[in-house]
């Protein structure tokens, strides 16, 4: 039974998350947490109810909270029909990291899934939005964050972006592999390089320990040039292979750290229109080793 996080503010943006997840996992066992969070002595937010002018304030968001939770419950009872589909709602009096991170220890979360706005969704997530907010500080479950307006489509084409200079645990990799294996995809290995030039002895070792992960996933490994930005980059690539999701393991120095950092100027380039899949660093924990896996195909 897998575990599932969908935080709530009752905006199309939020309702759009929850149809993709709904969607990704309608032949697979999941409780679906629904949650919004309310804090009325402070100006409302994303994925915090309005506070309701009159009356008593905790009072009234709370009933707005609550009421918000059925109404998305109702809509989802009205749109979809998977049996092996549960919900459970949370309304709570919390600020929202606080609560999420309560949540996931409580409820043994899988997954935690967000919205983000628009065309420049992923900009947002880097210039402060309370997605990096849950990625900064949720250290031990995946997030994915689903673009505004993007309709759902079969995963069957997953990119990897990585530059091998650390190693991974397979436990860190398997949300990833989970969904290749549940959706017959093929696995896109992009390693962005300023300049192209050949493995170090250990990013060499790296990738091949992926490969061994990846044993009995179709994948490739490709070696791009840097366009301007890493973000622009993966952008391009994304469009060209026709990419269905993006994923980027989250640790100090990482890709997903670098395009944190990229001067404004270069970051608002970055409107992919995919979902970005945020695998949080574990640990250096080791699974048992695995065969290699089938040689792949070189690609730049």
């Amino acid at each position: 039974m897998k575990n599932i996080l969908l935080p709530s503010d009752f905006s199309d943006n939020a309702w759009n998350a929850a149809k993709y997840t709904i969607e990704l996992f309608k032949d697979e066992a999941c409780v679906f947490h629904l949650l919004n969070t309310y804090t009325p002595a402070i100006a409302s937010s994303r994925f915090m109810a309005t506070s309701l002018s009159g009356g008593h304030l905790e009072g009234g968001a709370r009933n707005h909270s609550e009421s918000g939770l059925n109404n998305v419950l109702k809509k989802i009872e009205d749109t979809f029909d998977y049996p092996l589909h549960e919900f459970r709602t949370i309304s709570s009096f919390s600020l929202l990291v606080d609560e999420i991170k309560e949540v996931v220890e409580n409820e043994g979360i899988d997954l935690i899934v967000t919205g983000t706005k628009g065309a420049s969704g992923l900009e947002e997530v880097f210039m402060g939005s309370n997605t990096v907010r849950i990625i900064k500080s949720v250290k031990n479950c995946p997030v994915l964050a689903i673009p505004e307006h993007f309709t759902y489509a079969k995963p069957s084409e997953i990119a990897f972006a990585t530059d091998f200079n650390r190693f991974y645990s397979q436990t860190e990799l398997q949300p990833m592999i989970d969904l290749a294996h549940t959706f017959d995809a093929t696995i896109r290995i992009v390693h962005v390089q300023y300049e192209i030039k050949a493995l170090t002895e250990i990013q060499q070792f790296n990738l091949n320990m992926l490969r061994k992960y990846l044993n009995g996933v179709e994948h490739y490994l490709h070696t791009v040039s840097e366009l301007n930005s890493v973000s622009k980059t993966l952008e391009i690539f994304a469009e060209e292979l026709d990419i269905h999701l993006l994923a980027m393991l989250n640790f100090q120095h990482s890709y997903m750290e670098r395009m944190t950092r990229e001067p404004v100027i270069k970051r608002l380039a970055f409107h992919t229109q995919i979902p970005l899949l945020v695998i949080p660093e574990l640990g250096m924990s080791k699974s048992s080793p695995s065969k290699i896996g089938k040689e792949s195909a070189m690609a730049k």
